[in-house]
């Protein structure tokens, strides 16, 4: 109550000091002047009165004075009366306060009311990481989030009578044979497939203990996951300690870490829940089953600890298909064309709608440029220095691609002067065609490997650059593919557009993020 009794008055003293400012109006300096004009006019008549008096001064004199005085007390006396009634504020601009100021304050309250927090304190970094500490401290335990769980839990299905059958078939030989790695195993499995999660973590418990030493950081992990489920949701004590267990025998476990950063985020620190899931997601693959989830709340969570420029990474597999590149080496000119240009508006939607990295906009601003479009080039150019301004990195990735020589479509580009690499002949076609695998196998990597000896000793075109490393990706070949990249990243260093066709080639064959 206190809260809305000084805001009240603040606003009313605030209003009060409108009002007054407005009734003074257009008031100005010339009538306070010419009313003590008026006076000292006055006053000088009566001096002249004095003097005649006393004889200083002629009858005539004084006479013609008076009528000089007398004229500029009028005009003085006019000025001040014209003065007085400029200084009245018009009635309609007194109206228009009194709504409008009814409006504003009328408006403020309403929407403090729908958005405000009345009695809300300060909460200062030390006393929300005491929060938090207190927050993490205070957690249940397994047994008792269990039953938390259990209490909101709504009305499960009721499984195949035959698989219930089946499961106490399997629980009846667990008993007899507690010591058999591979029944604790389809137990637990089991367990949780009918939503018994609690049954399924101990049984889990029980094969990590019989493993001992033998235990993977994967067998913690999923008995930390059928902990969390079973308590619903909630990383308990005893479930961070399984979680800790994992992370011990492999620091990278995906799964782990993914639980470990959802408990910093439910005991509010989002800085490190942060920090956790954006080097998971950067280090995960798509397929990963936590990337979906990561990715949905990565943007808000990087809000919530600060980070208010986060781009999260592009997915790994974005990019052209080895069946699209060998697509488009059968195309026309103008049909290349449009499949380009369908990928860099692919492209252009998802920055639009989704965000994405510098390296993403970089892509976008060089294809834009090689395929003509300078302008759109410009205009993006221009979008993304405001939006990674900050980053100087990230700047000069997207400068450089602003520096890509500027073509025009490949419809209307002229043949290149150079051949391309040349290809098999109808008659090398017609003997491939009657090759075993073994042979076909070996003389596509005779071919690949010519052309990768040729790229680096002699170099080559950004285009061969991207068809061995995408060759070689094929072949299973990752480590030269790799070598490979990094030749082309040193050859076309001075060439960003070609640079970018080859870095995309790298990302579709998984060599480059």
């Amino acid at each position: 109550m206190l809260f809305w009794i000084i805001a009240a008055a603040l606003v009313a003293i605030i209003m009060l000091l409108f009002a007054l400012a407005v009734m003074r109006g257009g008031a100005s300096d010339q009538a306070p002047a010419a009313s003590y004009d008026v006076q000292v006019y006055r006053d000088q008549l009566r001096d002249i009165e004095r003097d005649v008096e006393r004889g200083v001064t002629s009858a005539e004199e004084a006479e013609r004075a008076k009528l000089e005085i007398s004229r500029r007390m009028l005009e003085a006396d006019r000025k001040a009366q014209a003065g007085s009634d400029t200084s009245r504020a018009p009635q309609g601009a007194m109206i228009a306060l009194i709504v409008g100021g009814v409006a504003l304050v009328g408006g403020t309250f309403w929407l403090y009311g729908r958005m405000g927090a009345e009695g809300y304190s300060d909460q200062p970094i030390a006393e929300r990481y005491a929060f938090a500490d207190k927050r993490y401290d205070s957690r249940p335990t397994q047994e008792a989030a269990e039953k938390m769980a259990a209490a909101r839990q709504l009305d499960q299905p009721k499984p195949d009578p035959k698989f219930v059958e089946l499961m106490a078939k399997l629980r009846e030989a667990v008993a007899k044979n507690p010591n058999d790695p591979k029944g604790l195993e389809l137990l637990a499995r089991n367990e949780a497939a009918m939503g018994n999660f609690d049954a399924a973590w101990q049984a889990q418990q029980r094969l990590v203990a019989l493993k001992g030493d033998a235990a993977s950081a994967n067998d913690y992990a999923q008995l930390g996951e059928m902990m969390v489920v079973a308590a619903g949701g909630l990383i308990t004590p005893e479930a961070e300690k399984v979680f800790a267990a994992a992370l011990q025998k492999d620091p990278e476990n995906g799964l782990s870490l993914y639980y470990i950063g959802l408990m910093m985020a439910q005991n509010a620190r989002e800085d490190r829940a942060f920090r956790i899931w954006d080097g998971l997601l950067r280090n995960s693959p798509d397929d990963a089953p936590w990337v979906p989830t990561i990715r949905q709340n990565i943007s808000e969570l990087a809000w919530l600890a600060g980070e208010n420029d986060y781009t999260p990474p592009m997915p790994k597999d974005v990019g052209p298909s080895q069946a699209d590149i060998a697509a488009a080496a059968d195309m026309t000119p103008a049909e290349r064309q449009d499949m380009i240009r369908g990928m860099v508006g692919q492209l252009n939607d998802r920055l639009a709608q989704e965000g994405g990295s510098a390296d993403d906009w970089a892509r976008l601003i060089s294809s834009l440029r090689m395929l003509g479009e300078v302008e759109r080039a410009d205009a993006i150019y221009g979008e993304a220095k405001g939006k990674f301004a900050t980053r100087p990195e990230d700047m000069a990735k997207i400068d450089a691609a602003h520096q890509a020589p500027a073509g025009k479509a490949l419809a209307d580009a002229p043949a290149p002067a150079a051949p391309m690499m040349p290809g098999p002949d109808a008659e090398q076609m017609k003997d491939a065609a009657q090759m075993s695998p073994e042979d076909r196998q070996q003389m596509i990597q005779g071919m690949v490997d010519g052309l990768f000896d040729r790229l680096t000793t002699e170099g080559g075109t950004a285009a061969e650059w991207s068809r061995v490393i995408s060759s070689l990706a094929t072949l299973g070949e990752k480590d030269r593919a790799v070598e490979a990249w990094g030749e082309a990243q040193q050859a076309l260093a001075d060439a960003p557009a070609g640079l970018a066709q080859v870095q995309a080639a790298a990302q579709a064959a998984g060599l480059s993020q």
